[in-house]
């Protein structure tokens, strides 16, 4: 038997990680993925934890592509196979083990929601709820008096008479139907004989049917109510009532769903008054005795002439046919007259010609009559269209007896368009508007009869959030309706107060998801997540600042503690130093991005990483800082925006400098993003003759364009490339030049090769088999589909003849494997490559490798790659002024990173072009010359110009402005 002593004595020493508890402590040993360096770390259960670093390198590797990728892999495995297959797989991460993982939910930054369906309401499922309250406990109001809609049951009826006072005398009459076919009322009165009925009353008179039917009987004329039981109360009852019930039914039956009672405490002859509690007496009655007391009752659902619909949960589904708005189709627009194409400049006058289909001469005949009688109903003709009140325009469109309105014009135009000329003007202006039925809540227009202590569910997802949390904390209902609305209340204010929390109480339930920003969607999958209220989770998410004001993230942080305190693990990424000074524990990855990253270079507290030499702790102590600049930058011209009014934007009035780098700030909600890209950018591009089909905000006037502005660059975070092949390499058109590089190699050129052998997108030069991907894709059904290396090619993407071709010692599968900063040493002696391969560098990407795939990239990384494409390319005509507006740049960047960017960004306007950038983060702010702060809150409290000038003049703002009370700190 073989001696095992020395394979004891030769047993390496136990790692530290390996004696923790994994009840105490989530661990990590040896992860390997992506660019992490045998990374080994021990993360506290149940706490608040941030990780930071640099961007690229390794955060975001640790956190979701190692973290949450074993613990939602492991619980998909936990399924039948047959699940299995229905949902998205993961691969194993490349790691020694991870002990102690709890279920891992995952919330990220992406707006992943394109349905142009789906709202805040039905995202956060609040809809649901509120379709569910209003079902059960909505109440239907006539829109004709207001009187609510009742419909009466057997059980309401027999209720009712059961509790009439003792020896109380009742007649049950049933109005008689008469048959379509107009038959005579002696065939009526027979077939009730027949079915065993005996008395009708006829005008008031009780008759028996035999003696309406004997020979020389007048015919029967009138109203005829057939007598189906009379009856005395006796209170507590049980047969009478029994009796009763069927009574009513048969009542129900044959007055196809209606009834009239009739009691009286004492007998007074034989006279009848049919009355009917809703509409009053009938005329016919009016001369009859009043000791009489008759009550109608109804099971249909009706009132005023009109029936309406019982409401059901469908009934108020806008993805529902049945719930749809059948003038919209369920879209919430139609296509109508649009006010900002007839009034495309309101800062004008009546007078002046505001009215633009008015301005020819033979189309001013329908402006005359205004201008000559306006004086009689005291209509301001020389008075600007955005400052005449609401009635003013109205009756503009309307018309009254002296002019016809814009309504009866168009309505004019339409007539006409049998000729071109008017269907040429219609189609002018005729644009998307809102829908006038369901105020585009694209519910069919009768759900809104339904209320909810007054208020209908068309009201409520019109309201911000916050207003309509205060509805529903306010609700007060009767006892029987609050027990079946108790559970479905408390539902809705919960998420409610969630979305508040998090700093969404600006957004209405009914605003759509696709038009959220990456912070909002990101957001509102938290608020959801907390609505949940799970416990024992690990929470794993992706810079939730990102879009936030500070002043808002401070409210963010207290959302994310109340979440751990419940008895979750938090983990953020991120690198909002508030965040961090909140964390109950810090992880540091670096030191550097890319291949220089992915080794732990911290873990402990706040107080802790100050203390560090990590390039966090040097910026959070102030050892290292982003540069304020020594001067601002002095602008002549603007371009000038009048009267902004889209969304939340109260008229706003605004310059926006050239000739310098100008940041929009101010509160989530206060408006930003729809000053500068539904507003100022379309408007923009418009007027330089593009985006004729993108809808553009409601504004009076933008100025300052003509040859100051030539081109407008929109630099966003969405991806540089949607397919796998689109890479950094060939989005900043360097790779053209390395091909070509390749190609005068004289291998290639004793071959014959031209550039496009070294292409991966087209035959020629790239591996058959695999297409130039390098890996062929198993699919494997419920398990994750498996990635094998090409066996033509082993991974290299190209022929074998291809890669034989070298320069300085490497073939082409080996230079797109390169990172951006080896590369530049590698193509030292190429000044044509390294001019379009530098910008990558010097905006923070130059851990990125060459051919690595676009999506793979983060949202900041593919906005960064955009601004290196415009860096490479320069003022490339002297005479081209480019606009670029950049919305939120810092954007998974660290303080060091953003150093950077803000060189590049500078290195923009030194090129000649002018920058915009909507922005929170006080680093960027602090090194504008301009700033636009809007506020001073979010939603309706936002929309105003708090402030438009330098840094330093903001900061003396900072006892009355939530922007400058925070850049004091960094000034």
């Amino acid at each position: 038997m073989a001696d095992n002593s020395a394979l004891q004595v030769a047993a390496p020493a136990a790692d530290p990680i390996d004696q923790l508890d994994p009840r105490e402590f989530i661990l990590i040993k040896n992860a390997r993925v992506h660019n992490l360096k045998n990374l080994s770390v021990a993360l506290p259960r149940n706490k608040f934890i941030v990780v930071t670093g640099l961007s690229g390198s390794g955060k975001s590797s640790l956190a979701f592509d190692t973290l949450y990728a074993e613990g939602q892999r492991m619980y998909v495995e936990s399924l039948s196979s047959y699940a299995r297959q229905f949902l998205g797989r993961m691969d194993k991460p490349d790691v020694d083990y991870i002990r102690g993982i709890s279920p891992a939910i995952a919330i990220e930054q992406k707006v992943s929601i394109k349905n142009n369906r789906s709202t805040v309401g039905t995202s956060t499922e609040i809809y649901d709820y509120l379709k569910l309250l209003f079902a059960r406990v909505g109440r239907t109001y006539s829109p004709a008096s207001g009187v609510q809609v009742k419909k009466d049951n057997v059980a309401d009826v027999v209720d009712f008479l059961m509790q009439l006072p003792a020896d109380t005398r009742l007649t049950l009459l049933a109005p008689l139907q008469r048959a379509e076919d107009g038959r005579p009322m002696s065939k009526e009165l027979d077939l009730l004989l027949q079915k065993g009925y005996s008395r009708v009353v006829v005008g008031g008179e009780t008759a028996f049917i035999e003696d309406l039917l004997t020979e020389g009987q007048p015919e029967v004329t009138g109203e005829v109510f057939i007598m189906i039981d009379r009856a005395v109360i006796v209170p507590g009852d049980e047969d009478l009532a029994f009796r009763l019930a069927d009574s009513v039914q048969t009542a129900f039956f044959e007055g196809h769903g209606s009834l009239v009672v009739s009691y009286q405490l004492s007998v007074v002859g034989n006279q009848l008054s049919v009355v009917s509690e809703q509409n009053g007496p009938t005329t016919d009655n009016q001369q009859l005795t009043t000791n009489l007391t008759t009550k109608s009752f109804s099971d249909k659902f009706e009132l005023d002439g009109l029936v309406f619909e019982e409401p059901s949960v469908n009934f108020f589904s806008f993805n529902n046919p049945y719930g749809a708005c059948q003038t919209c189709e369920g879209f919430g627009s139609v296509l109508g007259i649009d006010e900002d194409l007839v009034i495309p400049d309101k800062s004008l006058t009546v007078y002046e010609g505001a009215i633009a289909p008015w301005r020819t001469d033979k189309q001013s005949e329908w402006l005359k009559p205004l201008i000559k009688n306006g004086i009689r109903f005291d209509f301001p003709i020389h008075r600007p269209y955005n400052e005449l009140s609401e009635a003013e325009r109205t009756l503009l469109w309307k018309g009254n007896k002296y002019f016809e309105g814009l309504n009866a014009y168009f309505k004019w135009v339409s007539e006409q368009t049998h000729k071109i000329q008017y269907r040429v003007l219609q189609s002018r202006y005729r644009g998307r508007t809102t829908c006038p039925d369901c105020r585009g809540t694209r519910l069919r227009k009768d759900a809104q009869y339904v209320k909810v202590q007054d208020r209908s569910i068309t009201d409520l997802v019109l309201l911000p959030v916050s207003e309509a949390l205060a509805f529903f904390r306010t609700l007060d209902l009767p006892t029987n309706e609050a027990k079946v609305a108790e559970r479905l209340v408390t539902e809705v204010t919960n998420r409610l107060e969630y979305l508040n929390r998090v700093g969404l109480g600006y957004l209405t339930l009914n605003r759509l998801s696709s038009t959220l920003s990456g912070g909002e969607s990101q957001r509102i999958s938290l608020a959801t997540s907390l609505g949940s209220a799970l416990v024992g989770s690990m929470y794993i998410l992706d810079e939730p600042s990102i879009g936030l004001h500070p002043k808002d993230a401070e409210q963010l942080i207290g959302v994310l503690r109340s979440l751990q305190q419940l008895g979750n693990t938090v983990i953020v990424v991120e690198h909002e130093d508030k965040m961090m000074e909140q964390a109950d524990q810090i992880i540091d990855i670096g030191p550097e991005a890319g291949s220089g990253g992915g080794i732990l270079q911290f873990q402990g507290t706040y107080a802790e990483v100050l203390a560090s030499d990590t390039y966090t702790g040097e910026y959070l102590s102030g050892r290292r800082e982003v540069a304020v600049p020594k001067i601002r930058r002095p602008w002549r011209n603007a371009l000038e925006l009048t009267g902004a009014r889209e969304n939340n934007l109260k008229n706003v009035s605004v310059k926006f400098p050239l000739n310098v780098m100008t940041v929009v700030t101010g509160v989530s909600g206060s408006g930003k993003s729809t000053l500068v890209k539904r507003i100022l950018a379309p408007a923009l591009l418009k007027q330089l003759g593009g985006g004729a089909g993108e809808a553009t905000g409601k504004f009076d006037r933008l100025m300052g364009v003509n040859g100051q502005v030539t081109h407008v660059e929109f630099v966003d975070q969405n991806p540089i490339g949607k397919s796998s092949r689109s890479n950094p390499v060939t989005y900043v058109k360097a790779y053209d030049a390395i091909r070509t590089l390749f190609a005068d190699q004289p291998l290639a050129k004793a071959r014959g090769f031209k550039p496009s052998h070294f292409s991966f997108n087209i035959d020629g030069g790239r591996c058959e088999l695999c297409q130039g991907e390098g890996q062929v894709k198993i699919e494997m059904q419920f398990m994750a589909d498996i990635y094998l290396t090409c066996e033509a090619c082993e991974g290299r993407k190209f022929k074998q003849d291809v890669l034989d071709v070298q320069f300085q010692g490497h073939a082409i599968n080996e230079v797109l494997e390169m990172t951006i900063e080896d590369s530049l040493e590698y193509f030292k002696g190429q000044p044509k490559i390294v001019e379009r391969l530098k910008p990558l560098e010097d905006v923070g990407l130059g851990y990125i490798r060459l051919g690595q795939s676009a999506n793979t990239l983060s949202g900041g990384e593919a906005q960064r790659v955009k601004l290196a494409s415009f860096l490479t390319k320069g003022n490339t005509h002297q005479h081209d002024k480019i606009l670029f507006i950049f919305d939120e740049p810092s954007t998974g960047l660290h303080f060091h990173d953003i150093n950077k960017l803000m060189t590049a960004l500078n290195a923009l306007v030194e090129q000649g072009n002018y920058v915009l950038i909507i922005e929170h983060n006080m680093d960027i702010i602090k090194c504008a010359d301009w700033v636009i702060d809007l506020g001073p809150e979010g939603g309706l409290n936002g929309g105003h110009l708090l402030f438009e000038g330098t840094p330093e003049q903001l900061v003396k703002l900072k006892d009355t402005n939530h922007t400058a009370r925070f850049l004091a700190e960094k000034l």
